[in-house]
């Protein structure tokens, strides 16, 4: 399975390096503050990455009823990764299911929630409404999974008071007392490359510490804010790759 380049962490990293605007393909993050997580000093990127998918199969098979242990090998098949990366990966975290039987699906989910930290609801801005804006506003994935935009906010007036949904669109001056007041502490920015860099400071002002970047562009953070950024046209230019060379 291959997770796109551009959705690595870019949080103020000393790992960094802007000479090459690239990092190594897995940097360690802090291991969760959970009790019974073992005290590692970082964990892989990949792995929290591939934590997601694991919890999308247990949620998968808990919604179709399915109750049997599950083990590595199923989990494998599931996914596409190896039945010894699955225990590596979990192996960071504790001690899970028995062996020669697997795992609980209810019990691996539930902690997999907890160190995903996806076991409490998110409240998220989203800056940019635009065609993108508007198609991630409709996304109802993002409730379902607990994170819950409570805030849509354009630099353009003719926006403004605009209803989506139960939202209605507020202007960016109106953002730093919405995160203080309202508990958000997310954001995504989905504005044209060319203004990203300013919505973000004013993100980061503002007390944002985790941004979804979807702008085409690199934009900077310091250190305590952490980034994530999607390039559409990356990905669809990594098929375009494929397709030429494969």
């Amino acid at each position: 399975m291959t997770v796109p380049i551009d959705e690595r962490n870019e949080a103020g990293d000393p790992g960094w390096d802007a000479s090459t605007n690239r990092r190594p393909e897995s940097r360690p993050l802090p291991v969760p503050a959970i009790p019974h997580i073992a005290r590692l000093p970082r964990i892989p990127e990949m792995t929290v990455r591939r934590l997601s998918t694991y919890y999308r199969v247990l949620r998968t098979l808990e919604a179709t009823g399915d109750a049997e242990p599950l083990s590595s090998d199923r989990m494998s098949d599931l996914t596409g990764f190896t039945a010894a990366q699955v225990r590596r990966d979990l192996a960071y975290f504790g001690n899970f299911g028995k062996r020669g039987v697997g795992y609980d699906i209810g019990e691996l989910q539930e902690s997999l929630k907890n160190i995903l930290g996806i076991n409490h609801p998110w409240r998220i801005a989203l800056v940019g409404v635009g065609n993108l804006g508007t198609a991630l506003l409709s996304y109802r994935n993002f409730t379902a999974q607990g994170f819950v935009i409570a805030g849509a906010f354009d630099a353009d007036p003719t926006k403004h008071g605009r209803a989506y949904g139960s939202l209605i669109i507020r202007p960016m001056e109106d953002l730093p007392v919405a995160v203080r007041d309202e508990n958000i502490s997310m954001a995504i920015v989905a504005v044209p490359g060319n203004e990203a860099q300013t919505v973000v400071d004013v993100m980061v002002a503002a007390g944002i510490k985790g941004i979804l970047n979807f702008a085409p562009v690199k934009v900077r953070v310091p250190a305590g804010v952490h980034l994530s950024r999607v390039d559409l046209s990356i990905e669809i230019e990594y098929l375009s790759y494929l397709l030429t060379n494969g």
